[in-house]
C-alpha cells in the first residue's frame, strides 16, 4: 500500500525524533489505533565523536546532526505531522522510579486531587534532588515524563483505584527530567522546518521498556541494557516495574577511543580499524596489535559492568535475561562480551545470562514499513510505543 492510499481506519501522520549519544535518528510515521504503525520515512546521522568528551562540544555536535535529520525529512515532503515526538537516551535525561506511601488510621477516598497532590510533592523532591548537578553547568531542570506504573491499595494491585476507600496507598511512578537548555536547542531546531505549540519528549528506556513487557517478555523479570556512544544503562525490572537503575559513562565510542589511544591514531583511523577488526579484514599485524587492545577495553568495560550490577542488587537476585539495545556495528562484542562474563553470572543472578539484541530481526513484524524505507530498531520501538501509550486517536 502506498503512502498516499490510506485506509479507512483513522490514522495520524506522526513525526519522531531519537536522540542518543552516538547518533540522531528520525522518522515519519502512520499511528494506526487497531494496527501496528507504519514507518514511511527514515533516517540516521552520526554523532562526530571526539577525541576527548566535553558537553558543550558534543552537544554542539549532537544539535548538527539533528539539524541534518530534520532538513532530511522536511524535504521529503511526505507530508505535516499531526505531532512531533523526542525520545531521549543517556546523557540527555535523568530518570528514577519512585515509590509514593500514602497512610491513613482512618478509610480515605483516592481522588484525582490526591493523586495530583502526591505526584507533584515527588516530582519536586526528584527535582531538588537533581538540581544541584544541573545548576552545576548554569541551567534549569524540566520534568518531561511522568508514568504510573503500578498502583495498589491496602496490598492490593488495582487499575481502577479512582474513588475506592482504602487505609493504604502505594503508587510506582517513573518520572524523568532535563535540562532546560538541552530542550530549547531541540526545540529550536526543529522549529526551522516544523512548526508547533509543542513537542512531546520521553525517554528510550520507558519506550523500551513498555514495548519489551508488552511484545517480548514471558517473564517478569529482566535487564534492559542500552549501550549507547558514550554511556551504559543498566535498569532493573522485577515484577513487570522498573525498580532501579544505573549508568557508567563506557559506551561502544570508548573502544575507539582506546584504539586511537593506544596506536597514536586519530578517531577517524581508530573507527576504521576497529571495523576492519571486527569484520576479520584487519592486516595480520594490526589485528594482532588490535587483539591485545580490545581484550583490554572489553575487560575495562566490564569491570564497570559487573560494579554496575553489584551496586543494583541490594540483596536480591539480578534477572539473568537481559535485553540489549546497541548500535548493530557493536552488538555482536558487547553481547558475546557480557555472555561471557562469570562473576556476575555465578554470583548475583540465578543462572547465565540471555542476551537478547533488540535489532531489526528480533523487532521484525512489530512495524509494517513502506517500501524501500531503512529498518532503524531505535525507531521501531519509538513508534511502537507512541502508537500505544502516547497518542489519542
Amino acid at each position: 500500500m502506498g503512502i498516499f492510499s490510506r485506509s479507512k481506519e483513522k490514522e495520524e501522520l506522526m513525526l519522531v525524533f531519537n536522540i542518543g549519544s552516538s547518533s540522531v535518528d528520525g522518522a515519519l510515521f502512520w499511528v494506526r489505533k487497531f494496527g501496528k504503525p507504519q514507518i514511511v520515512f527514515s533516517t540516521k546521522e552520526p554523532i562526530h565523536i571526539e577525541k576527548k568528551v566535553d558537553i558543550d562540544r558534543f552537544l554542539f555536535s549532537t544539535i548538527q546532526s539533528l539539524e541534518v535529520v530534520v532538513n532530511k525529512i522536511y524535504k521529503a515532503n511526505l507530508g505535516a505531522p499531526s505531532k512531533i515526538f523526542c525520545v531521549l537516551s543517556s546523557p540527555w535525561y535523568t530518570s528514577q522510579t519512585r515509590i509514593i506511601n500514602f497512610k491513613k488510621n482512618t478509610s480515605f477516598i483516592f481522588t484525582t486531587k490526591l493523586a495530583d497532590e502526591l505526584v507533584k510533592k515527588e516530582i519536586n523532591l526528584f527535582e531538588e534532588e537533581n538540581l544541584i548537578k544541573y545548576a552545576k553547568i548554569g541551567d534549569s531542570i524540566r520534568a518531561i515524563e511522568l508514568k504510573n506504573i503500578k498502583m495498589t491499595l491496602n496490598g492490593y494491585e488495582t487499575s481502577k483505584p479512582l474513588n475506592q476507600k482504602a487505609k493504604e496507598l502505594e503508587m510506582n511512578i517513573f518520572i524523568s527530567i532535563s535540562g532546560e537548555q538541552v530542550l530549547k536547542k531541540i526545540e529550536d531546531t526543529i522549529a526551522k522546518h516544523f512548526h508547533f505549540n509543542q513537542i512531546k519528549f520521553s525517554s528510550f528506556i520507558m519506550a523500551s521498556f513498555a514495548v519489551v513487557r508488552d511484545v517480548f517478555a514471558q517473564q517478569e523479570d529482566f535487564l534492559l541494557v542500552d549501550i549507547g556512544g558514550e554511556v551504559t544503562d543498566i535498569f532493573m525490572t522485577k515484577k513487570n516495574i522498573l525498580r532501579e537503575s544505573i549508568s557508567f559513562p563506557l559506551g561502544h565510542n570508548f573502544l575507539i577511543r582506546g584504539v586511537a589511544s593506544n596506536l597514536g591514531c586519530t578517531i577517524n583511523e581508530a573507527n576504521s580499524l576497529v571495523s576492519l577488526f571486527k569484520d576479520g579484514h584487519a592486516e595480520e599485524s594490526i589485528a594482532q596489535k588490535l587483539t591485545l587492545i580490545m581484550s583490554q577495553l572489553k575487560t575495562d568495560w566490564l569491570k564497570k559492568f559487573q560494579e554496575s550490577l553489584a551496586s543494583l542488587s541490594n540483596d536480591i537476585s539480578i534477572p539473568a535475561i537481559i535485553y540489549l539495545s546497541i548500535d548493530k556495528n557493536f552488538a555482536d562484542f558487547f553481547s558475546e562480551t557480557i555472555k561471557t562474563e562469570q562473576f556476575s553470572q555465578y554470583t548475583l543472578t540465578e543462572s547465565k545470562f540471555e542476551v537478547v539484541v533488540l535489532d531489526t530481526q528480533m523487532l521484525h513484524g512489530i512495524t509494517s514499513f513502506e517500501e524501500n524505507v531503512v529498518r532503524e530498531p531505535l525507531l521501531v520501538i519509538d513508534s511502537i510505543y507512541i502508537n500505544r501509550f502516547l497518542t489519542k486517536i
